[in-house]
């Protein structure tokens, strides 16, 4: 079991909300799911360059968050979806947020992360 090198900072707003997002592909999955693709096989088709035991750890923990919420359907084959709660709906305007900022940075951040190969 993995155990925790250095303690969890909750003191603020942010510490929180980057422990919450703490994962390379966290935003792409809440993303994805608000964009309609719910289930697991089309979220790793999706996100192909994640292997599926890093996402489906990802997905894991933001059902534990609270973020997703994951529907199991009892038939053959299993069937899984997931959802954004409440919770997780609240950061889609975030998400935009952040994806316009990088957009109206694009100029100059593009040529900066590129140098960095």
């Amino acid at each position: 079991m993995y155990e925790r090198k250095l303690p969890l900072e909750l003191d603020c707003g942010l510490h929180l909300f980057m422990e919450v997002l703490n994962g390379k592909w966290k935003l792409s999955l809440i993303w994805s799911i608000h964009s309609g693709i719910r289930r697991p096989g089309a979220l790793h088709r999706k996100l192909s360059r994640a292997s599926r035991r890093l996402l489906d750890t990802q997905l894991s923990q933001l059902v534990e968050q609270g973020i997703l919420s994951k529907t199991s359907f009892v038939q053959k084959p299993l069937k899984v979806e997931y959802q954004l709660t409440d919770l997780g709906q609240s950061l889609i305007p975030v998400i935009e947020l952040t994806a316009q900022w990088g957009e109206a940075h694009r100029d100059v951040l593009e040529p900066l992360l590129i140098n960095e190969r």
